[in-house]
């Protein structure tokens, strides 16, 4: 499937809904606001709504629209920076007459008779719209590509993840070229409350390090997330795995978050150069090469995910020397 393909799909319907996965980072967000700008900007008569849970994290970009499920029975459903049906946030995608997922994770679609553009060559779904607009020579307001601008950032950790290539800033210009709002997304995502802070610093001395392997971990248990009740789950979660991060000595690190929802356990796993995708992958999960997650059943899987971690390091040293 190509560019032009996936334009052409959208000039076939009138009616559009844009889905994207359950607690939405600024990447699926941003990926479903852009794209959802861009099909306004470029063929207005068409009617185009985003749907799918809130995040309180993100909040700032923009809300999610309620429509019926008669309206979705006639449209074209397009699924964005997800392709595991059971990640989807909002099942009715289902009733609509054909589904569109567009991509970039490594996982491959498991949504029933859907059409699927997945590029994992790009570090943010919203890097392959962004692409897809400059390729194609078509236009997008400001506020679509601000959003747009807000999941490039955040999914290249500031353009500094494994992933960003040439194209990634070039597609970054394009958006600026278009009036992309770079202040107003830095001001709404890296300046923090004074409680946020005082959370990080409560959390960095949570975490442990196995200093043999290099791989660091963090348990956020029942009772470390009963501290936190206003918290969203977000914020802890994903928020705090990269405290680990920028160590010299930590290779790999991860944080087990407890979900009440679900009475599960959720991971998130991060490496410096290291592929751990495959061990998320081993647990049901998937994403990035350096940067995925997997949902556990209890913390006794947590503990064979670190095992796994630091086996995986040994034997990378076993091929490479140090790492």
């Amino acid at each position: 499937m190509e560019y032009i393909d996936i334009i052409n799909k959208i000039k076939e319907y009138d009616r559009i809904v844009i889905f994207r996965h359950s607690r939405p980072d600024l990447d699926a967000l941003g990926s479903q606001i852009g794209l959802a700008q861009a099909i306004n900007k470029n063929y207005p008569d068409k009617e185009v709504y985003m749907v799918g849970d809130s995040s309180n994290r993100y909040a700032f970009i923009g809300k999610m629209d309620e429509i019926s499920d008669d309206f979705i029975i006639d449209s074209l459903a397009i699924i964005c920076d997800v392709a595991c049906k059971n990640m989807v946030s909002d099942e009715r995608y289902n009733l609509a007459k054909e589904v569109l997922v567009i991509d970039h994770h490594e996982n491959s679609c498991d949504i029933e008779n859907a059409i699927s553009y997945i590029d994992n060559s790009k570090v943010a779904c919203a890097e392959l719209i962004a692409d897809m607009l400059m390729t194609l020579n078509l236009d997008i307001t400001s506020y679509g590509a601000t959003a747009l601008y807000g999941g490039m950032v955040t999914d290249s950790g500031r353009f500094q993840y494994a992933g960003t290539t040439s194209k990634t800033f070039l597609a970054a210009s394009y958006l600026f070229s278009k009036g992309a709002d770079m202040d107003f997304i830095y001001n709404n995502i890296y300046v923090e409350t004074l409680e946020q802070r005082e959370m990080k610093n409560y959390f960095s001395n949570l975490y442990q390090v196995d200093k043999e392997s290099g791989v660091a971990y963090l348990f956020c248990t029942k009772e470390v997330m009963s501290k936190y009740p206003n918290i969203p789950f977000f914020d802890i979660s994903r928020g705090m795995v990269n405290l680990m991060a920028g160590v010299k000595e930590v290779v790999i690190w991860s944080n087990f978050t407890y979900d009440k929802e679900s009475d599960k356990v959720i991971g998130e796993f991060r490496s410096r150069g290291v592929t751990i995708v495959d061990i998320a992958k081993k647990y049901g999960g998937g994403g990035h090469p350096f940067a995925c997650g997997a949902t556990l059943k209890d913390y006794e899987e947590a503990r064979l995910v670190i095992e796994d971690f630091k086996t995986l390091v040994r034997e990378k040293r076993k091929e490479n020397g140090n790492i």
